[in-house]
């Protein structure tokens, strides 16, 4: 399944279940809101299909899936994922495979609410490890970096899709939201225990550099990627293409602009 269709069958899913917004605000607003969001998503997801290998049968773990969205996605192509998460809303995964399998077999996505702490998960299993919007909330970052170096084959691959931790912006609002606590205890009344969280501890360029220096991780090379800096009203006259193309022609060469202004960040790493 193309990622338009996918697109299109999301939206209708999210008119027919109420309940997955506000997480998802693809179907409202103004059309050029929806489109600033539409653009935002397509983008993430254009990433995740280039990095990974459909030719080959793979072993992948969506860590932090959260809605499951993405395993859903990889489910209508085919592909079969693991998901594991914290977050309330994994309740909602099963009205969701009810959904989609209409369009092709929700079943390859599986999922768990889980600690990754407290997984077992034998060396060597994964191909790819899916980390989106996920890797700012886990601590300590240090002892989950090794868990999931452990964790994939010789070659396999952490995919990191995260907001961009450098953004003037994006500091400003979770400064506004949380001030400088960016790690705090959580009590989890499903797992009657206490776990230690990144309270949106979301991080530059350089900081995830710094911290994958410490593990025998390799950045892949010409992965890096800077996407999206214009704001919604870029979009009223102008397609999703066009407003892209834009931004990676005219803002994403400037360094500064690039590091501080773009608000989503993405980058693989190899063992």
């Amino acid at each position: 399944m193309q990622k338009e269709e996918f697109y299109t069958h999301l939206c209708e899913e999210l008119r027919q279940n109420p309940a997955l917004y506000p997480y998802y605000k693809l179907t409202h607003g103004s059309e050029q809101q929806q489109r600033f969001r539409k653009s935002y998503f397509m983008q993430r997801l254009a990433y995740l299909e280039k990095y990974i290998d459909t030719s080959k049968p793979l072993n992948i773990w969506d860590c932090g899936c959260g809605y499951g969205t993405t395993g859903l996605f990889l489910a209508m192509n085919g592909i079969p994922s693991m998901g594991s998460s914290l977050e309330y809303y994994i309740d909602q995964l099963e009205n969701r495979r009810r959904f989609w399998q209409q369009y092709g077999d929700p079943s390859l996505f599986s999922y768990r609410y889980a600690n990754i702490f407290d997984q077992d998960i034998a060396p060597e299993t994964f191909d790819i490890i899916i980390m989106q919007d996920t890797l700012h909330h886990i601590e300590p970052v240090d002892k989950a970096l090794n868990l999931f170096y452990a964790a994939l084959k010789k070659g396999g691959k952490l995919i990191l899709i995260e907001e961009n931790g450098a953004c003037i912006l994006k500091n400003l609002m979770l400064f506004l939201k949380r001030g400088n606590k960016k790690i705090v205890e959580v009590y989890d009344e499903k797992l009657q225990k206490t776990l230690l969280m990144g309270n949106e501890n979301v991080r530059s360029e350089k900081q995830w550099l710094e911290l994958f220096r410490k593990t025998p991780f390799t950045l892949l090379e010409d992965s890096l990627s800077y996407i999206r800096i214009l704001p919604p009203c870029s979009y009223r006259k102008r397609s999703c293409q066009e407003v892209e193309h834009i931004e990676q022609s005219v803002w994403y060469p400037k360094t500064w602009f690039r590091e501080h202004c773009f608000f989503g960040l993405n980058m693989v790493f190899v063992k």
